[in-house]
This record gives C-alpha cells, sequence and structure tokens, in this order.
C-alpha cells in the first residue's frame, strides 16, 4: 500500500461516505450515475487519505483504462443491434422457432427468440418489437399472453444481462480484467437453465392469469369471456408475415458469427495451440474484431434495403446510445481505480479473507443491494465491479466468475423503479400492483436465486 494512504479506518470511512453519497446521488438528486460515480471516486479517495493530485489521476486513469479494454466493443455492439431492429431480423427469427418448435411450445419458442436476440438489442427494445408477436399467437392459440409475453421478457433479460456483446457485461468484464470470451461462454451455461426456470413460472402463472388479447390489442378477454365465443380453429398467424423479411440465414448471421469466433478463440487459448493459423484464429476472436465483424456483416446483409444515409443515421442512434453506457461504465472504472489505489481493496479482502464468507458472494450481494435501490441493472453490476475488482485477486476469485456474480446479482426482485418493470406489465395490460409484482418482479428473483445456486457450484467446480 502507498505511504501517503490513510490507515484502515480511514480507508473504511472514505469508502463508506462515497458509496453512501453515491446512492443518495443517484435516489435523491438529479445528478446522473456518471457523474455521481466520478464524484463518490473523488470523496472515496479525498477521505481515505490520498493526496489530490493522486486523486484525479486514479480517475483518469481508470475512466481510461476500463473503456480501453471495452468501449470499442459496446459502440460496435449498439450500432449492430440498431440494424438489426429496423431490419426485421427480430421477427424473422421468432418465425422460424415458432414454425419450427410447432404447436404447443409456443413459450419455449418465444423464449429462445428472446434469447438471442438480447444479445445484440437491448431487451426494453425487444420486447417492444416482438409483444405483438406474443399478442397476435395468443389470439390464435387461445394460451394466455401472460404465459407467452413473460417467456419472452425472461429470455431477453437474462442474456442482456449476462451475456457479451452485451454492453452491461462487457462493462464488467473489463473493469474486472476478465476474458470476454470465457464470460460469453459461462453466460450462456448459466442463463440456460435459468431460462428454462424461469419458462416454467410463466407457464405457471399463465394457467392462473388466463388473458387473451382482443383485436384490437388494448383489451383483454378471460376465460368466462371466451365460453361465450365461437371456437376458433388454432392457426399460427405470426406478426410480420406479410412484410419483407431477411432470410433466415441473414437474420441469425450477425449474431453467431461474432459469438462462434470468440469462443473459438477462447477454446484454442485453452487447448495452447501455436502457429500463423492460431494466431488468424485468435485475430479474428478477439472481441473487438468478432464484433466488428459481425457489424459488417449486419450492414451489408440485414442493411442491404438502406442506402449509405440511412444505414448510417440508423447506426448514428445507435452510437447515442452507447454513449451514456461507455460513460456510466468508465466512472466504475474509476471509482474501481480509486478503490484500488487507496488502499481499501486490499484492506476490506483482507477483513473478509478472515470469515467464512464466500468470495463469489461478495460482487452478486452488492449488485443485488443496488438494483434494489436505484432499478438500474447495468449500473447495479457497474458499481458492483467497481468496489469489488481491487479485492477479488487477493482473495482467489477469477475475474470471469466475479463477472458473472455481480450480473447475476443484478436480476434480483425487478420493481418500480426499473424502467423495464413497467414495459412488460403495461404491454401485458398488467395493471393492478400485486398482480404486477406476481408477473415480473417475482419471476426476476426466481431466475435470479437460480443464478446464485449457479454460482455456488461454479465456484466448488473452477
Amino acid at each position: 500500500m502507498n505511504e501517503t494512504v490513510g490507515a484502515g479506518p480511514q480507508i473504511l470511512l472514505g469508502l463508506g461516505l462515497g458509496i453512501s453519497i453515491l446512492i443518495f446521488l443517484m435516489l435523491k438528486t438529479k445528478i446522473h450515475p456518471f457523474l455521481g460515480m466520478v464524484i463518490s471516486a473523488s470523496i472515496t479517495g479525498l477521505v481515505g487519505g490520498m493526496p489530490a493530485s493522486n486523486v484525479v489521476n486514479s480517475i483518469t486513469t481508470g475512466f481510461g483504462n476500463t473503456l480501453g479494454s471495452i468501449g470499442i466493443i459496446i459502440g460496435f455492439g449498439v450500432m449492430m443491434g440498431e440494424i438489426f431492429e429496423v431490419s426485421g431480423a427480430a421477427k424473422k427469427m421468432a418465425q422460424i422457432f415458432v414454425k419450427k418448435l410447432g404447436k404447443g411450445k409456443e413459450e419455449l419458442a418465444l423464449a429462445i427468440t428472446g434469447f438471442l436476440v438480447s444479445i445484440p438489442i437491448f431487451c426494453d427494445s425487444g420486447f417492444v418489437i416482438l409483444s405483438p408477436l406474443a399478442k397476435s399467437i395468443s389470439r390464435n392459440t387461445k394460451k394466455s399472453v401472460i404465459s407467452l409475453g413473460l417467456a419472452l421478457a425472461l429470455g431477453l433479460v437474462i442474456t442482456h444481462s449476462l451475456v457479451p456483446p452485451t454492453p452491461g457485461p462487457v462493462g464488467v468484464a473489463g473493469i474486472y480484467g476478465a476474458n470476454v470470451g470465457t464470460v460469453l461462454l459461462l453466460g450462456i451455461v448459466c442463463a440456460i437453465p435459468m431460462t428454462l426456470v424461469g419458462l416454467a413460472y410463466a407457464r405457471y402463472l399463465g394457467d392462473r392469469m388466463y388473458r387473451i388479447p382482443s383485436e384490437d390489442g388494448e383489451t383483454y378477454l378471460t376465460k368466462d369471456d371466451l365460453k361465450s365465443m365461437p371456437k376458433d380453429e388454432i392457426a399460427y398467424t405470426l406478426v410480420g408475415e406479410d412484410e419483407v423479411l431477411p432470410s433466415a440465414f441473414m437474420a441469425f448471421m450477425p449474431i453467431m458469427v461474432p459469438i462462434i469466433l470468440i469462443l473459438i478463440k477462447t477454446v484454442s487459448t485453452q487447448i495452447g495451440y501455436e502457429g500463423v493459423l492460431i494466431e488468424f484464429i485468435n485475430f479474428l476472436g478477439a472481441p473487438v474484431i468478432a464484433v466488428g465483424i459481425g457489424l459488417i456483416i449486419a450492414i451489408y446483409g440485414l442493411g442491404k434495403e438502406q442506402n449509405k444515409k440511412e444505414i448510417t443515421t440508423t447506426m448514428e442512434k445507435g452510437i447515442k446510445s452507447a454513449g451514456v453506457i461507455m460513460l456510466v461504465t468508465g466512472a466504475g472504472g474509476a471509482l474501481g481505480m480509486i478503490i484500488r489505489d487507496s488502499g481499501a481493496g486490499d484492506y476490506i479482502a483482507g477483513l473478509i479473507a478472515s470469515t467464512p464468507l464466500p468470495a463469489v458472494v461478495i460482487p452478486f450481494a452488492i449488485a443485488s443491494i443496488v438494483r434494489l435501490i436505484q432499478g438500474s441493472g447495468t449500473v447495479a453490476m457497474t458499481t458492483a465491479a467497481s468496489v469489488t475488482a481491487p479485492m477479488m485477486a487477493t482473495l482467489g476469485l477469477s475475474p470471469e466468475l466475479a463477472v458473472l456474480s455481480a450480473c447475476i446479482g443484478s436480476l434480483v426482485f425487478s420493481h418500480f423503479n426499473d424502467s423495464y418493470f413497467w414495459v412488460v406489465n403495461r404491454t401485458l395490460g398488467v395493471t393492478e400492483v400485486k398482480e404486477q409484482i406476481r408477473v415480473y418482479s417475482i419471476a426476476s428473483t426466481i431466475v435470479w436465486a437460480v443464478g446464485f445456486i449457479e454460482l455456488l457450484i461454479l465456484n466448488i467446480i473452477l
């Protein structure tokens, strides 16, 4: 520890005061989380005993180092997501899964669609795009829109929270210095059981909250309403069937190619092969190159119907949303660097090491608390990573497992301060508070709990 840094109690005082002020700023003021994190980092360092010049240097260094590793990936990813959104690729994927899986497996089809679509598209946008499809299937199959919509919502939010190149997990990986390919692989492994358990809850709830959207899509019919109506023949009339949509091959390519390239690089690195071919594979599988290739495929495959100006405007829309994410992620890196340079990380790690608390639980717990307080999953996982990154190496937890811990923790009990909570419930016509909590709050908590069990298992295995 640097000799200019304060003693243990002073370090803890600085960190406690900094985090308390950060929470207050996010809850009670109009200050953006980016500015709030910079203020929190400054107070943590100054009160913790760091010289003012060192505080400034740590903030700028932490910000730059974090964005240097993941900023380009985030930018490419959100641009690809915008193209994916406007091209109709999401609808095409949904059509394919519903038709291939067939009658009786519509919830699974929508869950798989959400699972893949949310890798390049934000879950809020993905749900808005695909919810008309869930309503259409509900009308034609007489399955409850609650089970269909909730299956879609969970499929979207789980990969959005766990699987790179989604911005949140990529940002957390940058803060921890984790291998993005390994995080991607472990994220998919964890996401599958979480999605299946969430799917089971969606089906259970659909039977108990049975409702079918009317033709206008604004009102909903119950079982009693349907008894008085002629029984319609089941038909798979999908939203978008009359639209000109991309081919199945092109719909999947921008997502699957980067994932495959990153995973091949990860496997080849683990095996330890060497040579020119392996170097080339490793180059293509570097996340920034792999996602860049996915973006090029999206531009010339999905965006071929748009002219140069239209495609540029589409990508610039994505860049605007990426800017906020990168600022928050970079500020998280700055806070993490302050905690590291102040000695707070090592000091707290020493205290935790003397307790029976597993290290893997720490990012999970912090992300869960922050999520409950302020609502944003991305801010929750970023804050947890920023606070805990300096101590994880000392505690012996792998960066990749730490990433999963923070990301899974951010899924806990979504409620009124979460925009996605409102998007899902309002779109599905759920207006009563008790029903809103029953639909999405409990569902998100169930997948969070499953993820926690998976974390403990992985901690033993790895």
